[in-house]
C-alpha cells in the first residue's frame, strides 16, 4: 500500500509521500513523487496502486512531455499536465486492464499533480482517477489524499484549514502519516516530502528517515494520551459512579 497526501493551503503546497513498496513477502523502497521543471513552471507528480502501472504511465508520461518541449509546446495552465498523464492512464487501460483484471487483481492508479505553471493565478493540486477523471481541491477541503486514507485523513480532516501556514500543513502531513505508519504495515519510511511556495515557480524536495521524526512520534503520543485523559468528564462520570454503585445492575438508558 501507500500514503501520499497532497495539501493546498494559501501559502502554497505540501506534499508527502511513503516509499514502501510490497510485492508479496518481498520488501523495498522505492520514490512515488517525481518532480519536474517544463518551461515556464514546475509541478510534482505521486501515485499510488500497482507499481507496474504506475511505472508504465510515467515512462509513457515523460515520453509525451519529452516530445511536447522538442515541439516547443509549453503547458500554459497546470491541468494541461493532468490532462496528459490522464492520456496515458487511459493508453495503459487499453494495453494491460483486461489481463490485470483476468489475473483477480483492480486496476489502480492514483495520482496527485500539484504545481503551478505561467498562466495559472496561484499554486493547483489534482486528483487524477484510475478511468481518467481528476478533480481540484477547494476551500473546505483544501488536500487529496491516496493510498491507505483510513488512518490519516480524520487528523487532517480535524487540524487543516485552507489559511494555515505550510509549515502548520507540514506538521498535520507528519502527523497524518505518523498515523498511517502506526496501523498500516505497508507504509513506512523514508518519507519525501514536496513543497512549493505561491508564485515561486520552485518546488523543493526532502527525505527524512525514521530516525528523524522518532521524537516528534514520541512527543504526539504522549500528548495524545494527556488528551485523552483530560477530556472533560462530567458528561460519564455519573453512569460511571451508578455503574460502580450497583455493578451487577443493567443500567438504564440515560434520558
Amino acid at each position: 500500500m501507500t500514503y501520499c497526501v497532497g495539501m493546498n493551503v494559501e501559502e502554497g503546497l505540501v506534499g508527502l509521500a511513503d516509499t514502501l513498496i510490497t510485492s508479496g513477502r518481498e520488501v523495498t523502497t522505492q520514490r512515488k513523487v517525481t518532480v519536474y521543471h517544463p518551461p515556464r513552471g514546475t509541478f510534482f507528480v505521486m501515485t499510488s496502486g500497482l507499481r507496474s502501472l504506475r511505472d508504465k504511465t510515467i515512462t509513457y508520461f515523460e515520453d509525451a512531455l519529452a516530445e511536447r518541449t522538442e515541439r516547443d509546446e509549453p503547458f500554459e495552465r497546470l491541468y494541461q499536465v493532468v490532462n496528459m498523464l490522464a492520456e496515458q492512464v487511459r493508453r495503459v487501460a487499453r494495453e494491460d486492464k483486461e489481463a490485470i483484471v483476468e489475473g483477480g487483481m483492480t486496476f489502480n492508479i492514483h495520482a496527485l499533480v500539484g504545481g503551478q505553471i505561467e498562466k495559472d493565478d496561484r499554486h493547483k493540486l489534482y486528483l487524477l482517477y484510475p478511468e481518467g477523471n481528476w478533480v481540484d481541491t477547494g476551500q473546505l477541503t483544501p488536500y487529496h489524499v491516496i493510498g491507505s486514507t483510513g488512518y490519516g485523513k480524520p487528523i487532517i480532516d480535524r487540524a487543516l484549514d485552507v489559511k494555515d501556514s505550510m509549515r502548520h500543513a507540514f506538521k498535520v502531513a507528519c502527523l497524518s502519516f505518523d498515523s498511517t505508519r502506526i496501523s498500516a504495515a505497508d507504509v513506512d519510511f523514508p518519507i519525501d516530502v514536496v513543497l512549493c511556495w505561491r508564485n515561486s515557480f520552485r518546488i523543493i524536495q526532502r527525505r527524512f528517515q525514521q530516525q528523524d521524526l522518532e521524537h516528534l512520534s514520541r512527543w504526539w503520543d504522549d500528548r495524545i494520551r494527556r488528551a485523552v485523559e483530560g477530556t472533560p468528564n462530567d458528561w460519564f462520570d455519573r453512569t460511571f459512579d451508578e455503574l460502580e454503585a450497583t455493578p451487577n445492575t443493567e443500567l438504564t438508558p440515560a434520558p
